[in-house]
């Protein structure tokens, strides 16, 4: 009977692994991972054990080196230390001949963090250099950053906090890129750590209720009482030891039901707050089951020596020489251990890490500053060039106001020498229009006038635009071949023929003359006019808007209304001095 509960028991047991692989077939490895990391952080061993190992199988199956890799790399998290290694060092096997991915640079650094985990931080940083080093030769910033917080963590181990903030701050604020929710949220719990040591408590309160206000802080209890526990460091800084130990108390009762090292660090602060609060047996008690504990683990981190330090002197007061020699055969036993680590950490961080980042760092000035060189030599070439363009503009400019200068003040001795003689027909004759003298026309054409047309509509037609010139008709807005032709009696085909044969120009051409005309001559004579604005002047001279008549001042005389106007005054003024 027994037998049949135990095959049930059996069969049950496999049908519900059975149908936790079936469950798993839809995802992707992306989706596998994320639920993996999910389940780990949350202390959810079985199921994250069971994702790690279908992970593998499917990507043995699929036969994909890197997912494989990636998959001995989940499984390592839930193994004891040999055989976490021993996964860790088939990564390196299956990538050995893998190119352009995280490998080998990051089976360096899973080492790294696997030896830092289990209290060999002489090998964890000799494997976080190593996986720097290849990501650095590959290029990958993200396994870059890993190393970097990494070794950052030894330094702050070391106390030298104020570097390893350096980092961390560097990384929670510029990392978004390369971490993740997770990851981000472990540099501001780091960077809370460094900031207590160094006393910087207003900007670790920023940051631990930044972070209690965080989503994963509702949704991980892991990640909330790593807070709640610092929440205890802080107030023990402010020397508030009954509420620093309430906060330990609690992070202790969660971390030591997941056998997490946070229980050790609980209870060493747990203790400091009964020492704050004078109550030393309470004190010796967490001390004591703090060393019990690192005893069977082997586990230890510098401030060991005050708890060792406390308890001696505790029983050489209490007289109790045989747990005072205990204690202070526990003391040398840690002491001797941490100054090994101590020792080699701070001369080879300096030496393998800080040395090499500060040679890279002085690589990067060089390049930098030959870099500002040359910007600094292109810039100068640059604005050489366009002081050279700016002078040649400047130079073209002068030239042609020059021309300008010129063109008006002969236009200014034609007006006037035509206004000064217009008593006299035949000199008024040659200088009827003063446009023509300056800018030459088309060549006279000859007589070629349709013989359909006879010569009495001509004499009419010719006369007709001699009255239409004589009373000043073409100042007039708005007209056109059309209407002119109606006003007097003709048609559009005759007007158009005799305009170009005896005028030697189109209707449009004949038309803008004689009002240049008459602009060039009433400027001379009326200051009153020269005062208007441009916009008045071209409406007087029967133009739809400024522009179409700065244009065709312009296009005629080869110079600007504005330098026509200015010379005129400037002979007016020299007039009068003289």
């Amino acid at each position: 009977m027994k037998a049949l509960f135990l095959f049930i028991f059996l069969s049950n047991l496999y049908c519900a692994q059975n149908n936790k692989i079936d469950s798993l077939k839809t995802f992707s490895y992306k989706e596998l991972k994320d639920k993996f990391y999910n389940y780990y952080e949350n202390i959810k061993t079985d199921q994250s054990k069971v994702i790690a190992q279908y992970y593998l199988q499917k990507a043995k199956k699929e036969q994909n080196a890197l997912q494989i890799a990636d998959g001995y790399v989940l499984i390592h998290f839930n193994e004891n230390f040999s055989n976490a290694l021993k996964y860790l060092d088939s990564t390196a096997t299956v990538t050995k001949n893998l190119k352009g991915t995280k490998y080998p640079s990051q089976t360096y650094l899973m080492k790294g963090n696997l030896y830092y985990k289990h209290d060999n931080l002489k090998k964890a940083l000799d494997n976080y250099i190593l996986g720097l080093q290849y990501a650095k030769a590959q290029k990958d910033p993200q396994q870059i950053a890993y190393a970097n917080m990494d070794i950052a963590y030894l330094n702050s181990y070391i106390g030298k906090n104020a570097d390893a903030a350096k980092t961390f701050r560097y990384y929670l604020y510029n990392g978004n890129d390369i971490t993740d929710e997770s990851q981000h949220n472990q540099m501001r719990i780091s960077l809370i750590y460094c900031y207590i040591e160094l006393n910087k408590l207003d900007s670790a309160n920023i940051l631990i209720k930044e972070g209690l206000k965080a989503p994963l802080a509702f949704t991980n209890k892991y990640v909330h009482h790593q807070y709640i526990y610092y929440v205890g460091a802080y107030n023990l800084k402010l020397k508030k030891y009954d509420i620093a130990a309430k906060n330990f108390i609690a992070a202790y009762k969660y971390f030591s039901g997941i056998q997490d090292q946070n229980m050790n660090y609980s209870l060493l602060n747990i203790g400091k707050s009964y020492e704050g609060l004078k109550d030393k047996t309470k004190a010796v008690e967490n001390y004591t089951k703090l060393d019990s504990i690192i005893s069977k683990s082997g586990y230890t981190f510098p401030e060991l020596r005050d708890v060792y330090t406390f308890l001696i002197d505790y029983y050489k007061e209490n007289n109790d020489k045989e747990k005072q020699l205990y204690y202070i055969e526990r003391f040398l036993k840690v002491d001797h251990k941490l100054d090994e680590q101590f020792k080699y950490l701070s001369t080879e961080i300096p030496r393998k890490y800080d040395t090499p980042n500060l040679l890279q760092e002085k690589e990067n000035i060089i390049g930098e500053l030959k870099m500002r060189k040359k910007i600094l030599y292109l810039s100068i070439s640059i604005l050489f060039l366009i002081l050279i363009f700016i002078t040649y503009l400047y130079y073209k400019t002068k030239k042609t106001e020059r021309q300008h200068r010129k063109i008006a003040q002969d236009l200014i001795n034609l007006v006037e020498k035509r206004n000064n003689e217009e008593n006299n027909i035949e000199d008024k004759a040659n200088d009827l229009e003063i446009i023509n003298m300056l800018i030459p026309e088309p060549a006279e054409q000859d007589d070629k006038t349709s013989k359909t047309i006879s010569e009495e509509v001509t004499d009419f037609i010719l006369q007709e635009l001699k009255i239409f010139e004589s009373k000043e008709l073409f100042l007039k807005k708005g007209i056109t071949l059309a209407n002119l032709a109606k006003s007097i009696k003709t048609n559009t085909a005759y007007l158009s023929e005799i305009i170009n044969t005896h005028k030697g120009k189109n209707f449009a051409s004949y038309l803008n003359d004689l009002r240049i005309d008459f602009a060039l001559n009433r400027l001379v004579k009326d200051k009153k006019f020269r005062s208007y604005k441009l916009s008045v002047i071209a409406e007087e001279l029967g133009y739809n808007n400024e522009q179409a008549f700065s244009l065709a001042f312009k296009k005629k005389t080869g110079t600007t209304l504005s330098m026509y106007i200015k010379e005129i005054d400037s002979l007016n003024d020299l007039k009068k001095i003289n």
